[in-house]
């Protein structure tokens, strides 16, 4: 491998500093834009860096590659809404892992490196590379809705070990007789490709944070690995912090659900069998009942999850919050680790709303509040506040951290219908003698709070 050189590394290493302080950035809500755009700049000198290498060939095709990649991103970047970040950052993700598996092909089709160790992180590379982009694919199909339920292969964890192994054995067999034959790396392509889609496929809406997450590491790993076969320090880097990053974020994700990871992926959470019996039946409140009841409370906890993002009324919400903290209310968020469809997604969406930082608090921070509060007001939230997760050993959220809502005085629930959260498990707080439900869409009914508040004086 020829030496670069030392502005062609100078770059690397600068873009590489970015990366890093830009990841630094976006681990407090206060300072993450500006950790997106440091970041932002460190991949523009990277890739500045890139075009200075002597030698480099297709310049004109990594120039088209670059403007229309860069032209797509920017027009889905300015369309997209909040409500569908999630699912954009999943097929995001997917593109990376994609192209790390891509660049593998390409040096596999070329003959590449003969060289043991590049070959064996070539392949692991391709791998999970190429696991990531189908089931990043899969998850964004789910969370837009093109695939509407779970599909579950009889003998399902059976068949991804055997696709595993197969895929592994591969792999092995292209180390050992590299360079590799082209039917072997197309073998070994498509089992990777489809081990992504039948692992991804049987895992259900309640898990897909945790599975974005996963597959943000697999991609940042990936990458790192190719960047080593590419002698490209700046890959490596940028792809081993992202890999760590989206690891420990994996962990911290399950660990909020009290489920290990291979529960996740392997055991699907699905409700079984009618578990515990709930008493006591829902009790239904009105706009106006709902309104005086935070009017004249001195202390209300608000639980958003995704049914305010699908009925985008965050705006509404901060709007209606405003009015109480203006009447004396004290008024405080309170968002659980995995509400909505990826992590952060609660708040962003109230960031975007102009929610102040030091009224947003974690599960940690808010749960021994709870007793203290008068309202707690749930706004499209299910399994998250369902106290079945502390009670009901049958069930399959038990022992997952929930946020404390149903020890407030009275509970709020804005609910949509009386349908059940994504893990198919009846909500015990709705039938219990404080909690009163008010049906409807998340905006509407926070219109009709705000109107009824402003008379209220």
């Amino acid at each position: 491998m020829m030496t670069l050189p030392i502005y062609v590394q100078g770059a690397w290493f600068l873009g590489a500093l970015l990366f890093i302080f830009g990841l630094k950035g976006m681990s407090s809500p206060a300072t993450a834009r500006r950790g997106i755009v440091v970041a932002g700049y460190g991949m523009l000198v990277a890739v500045a860096g890139t075009f200075l290498v002597p030698g480099l060939q297709n310049l004109a095709l990594m120039l088209v590659a670059l403007v229309l990649g860069g032209a797509g991103a920017w027009i889905s970047g300015q369309r997209v809404k909040m409500t569908d970040m999630p699912q954009m950052v999943a097929i995001y993700n997917g593109m990376g892992g994609g192209a790390a598996a891509g660049i593998a092909a390409v040096e596999f089709a070329r003959g590449g490196s003969h060289h043991t160790i590049t070959v064996v992180l070539a392949v692991i590379g391709a791998l999970i590379g190429a696991v990531s982009f189908t089931g990043s694919c899969v998850a964004w199909a789910k969370l837009q809705g093109v695939l509407k339920k779970a599909y579950r292969l009889p003998a399902q964890n059976a068949v991804n070990v055997v696709l595993a192994l197969a895929a592994v054995a591969l792999g092995v067999a292209m180390v050992v007789s590299a360079p590799a034959r082209p039917e072997l790396v197309v073998g070994f392509f498509a089992l990777a490709l489809l081990l992504g889609l039948v692992v991804t496929l049987p895992i259900g809406g309640a898990d897909m944070p945790v599975v974005i997450s996963l597959f943000n590491a697999f991609t940042g790993l990936a990458v790192g690995f190719e960047g080593y076969v590419l002698g490209n320090p700046a890959l490596i880097i940028a792809g081993i912090v992202v890999g760590a990053a989206g690891t420990l974020l994996t962990q911290l994700m399950a660990k909020a659900m009290n489920r290990p990871l291979s529960n996740i992926l392997f055991t699907p959470m699905v409700a079984a069998g009618s578990g515990e019996a709930i008493s006591g039946t829902m009790k239904e409140v009105g706009p106006i009942d709902a309104a005086a009841m935070m009017r004249y409370a001195a202390k209300v906890i608000i639980v958003p999850g995704y049914g305010m993002a699908v009925a985008h009324a965050q705006h509404k919400v901060w709007e209606m919050t405003e009015l109480l903290e203006e009447a004396g209310v004290e008024v405080k968020f309170a968002i659980h680790p995995v509400a909505g469809r990826m992590p952060g997604h609660m708040n962003v969406l109230l960031a975007e709303a102009g929610v102040p930082y030091d009224k947003i608090f974690d599960l940690d921070e808010i749960n021994g509040e709870f007793g203290q509060a008068d309202v707690a007001l749930i706004i499209g939230a299910n399994d998250v506040v369902n106290p079945t997760a502390r009670t009901d050993k049958s069930s399959p959220i038990y022992g997952m951290p929930i946020l404390n809502a149903d020890q407030a005085q009275n509970v709020i629930v804005i609910k949509r219908g009386k349908g059940t959260g994504y893990s198919g498990v009846e909500n015990a707080l709705f039938y219990t003698d404080n909690c009163r439900m008010l049906y409807g869409d998340a905006q509407p009914m926070a219109a009709e709070i705000i109107q009824h508040l402003k008379t209220m004086g």
